[in-house]
């Protein structure tokens, strides 16, 4: 086999249309753009979401809600989570990252009380809900807020 003997599959190149030949070819006379109006003419393209004038739909509806781009993002974490961890562990972002439990600790950790924790445990955290600091308190551990 040589070069000039490579051909592309059958069916793998189509050939192109070729529009505004004659009538015979089937694309003549209007090139199978219709008879007159926008799209018939040369550069006669509408952008997406052009109502033909008519306002908008995205300018129809009514703007919503706030965007707070001031606002911290905060992984919660469940107090049942931490009974991955072996007794007496400390629990920091990254070691809960190294588990597995958190995929990116963002602008903080919040432990929060849903669970059972049987374990002692030194969590470090940027915040607790109520019950989540009770229920690490009772197991022995300690709750610091970094």
């Amino acid at each position: 086999m040589y070069l000039h003997e490579l051909s592309p599959a059958a069916g793998a190149k189509k050939a192109s249309k070729r529009i505004g030949r004659g009538h015979g070819s089937g694309q003549g006379k209007t090139a199978g753009k219709g008879h007159k109006g926008q799209k018939a003419r040369s550069g006669g393209s509408i952008r997406p979401g052009f109502e033909g004038g008519q306002m908008p739909l995205q300018r129809r509806i009514p703007k919503r809600g706030f965007n707070n781009i001031f606002a911290k993002k905060i992984v919660a974490v469940n107090i049942s989570a931490l009974d991955a961890f072996e007794d007496g562990a400390e629990v920091t972002a990254q070691t809960l990252i190294d588990m597995g439990i958190v995929k990116k600790a963002y602008d903080g950790i919040k432990i929060l009380g849903n669970g059972e924790l049987n374990k002692k445990l030194n969590v470090k955290a940027a915040a607790y809900s109520e019950t989540a600091k009770q229920k690490i308190e009772a197991a022995g551990g300690k709750a610091e807020v970094i």
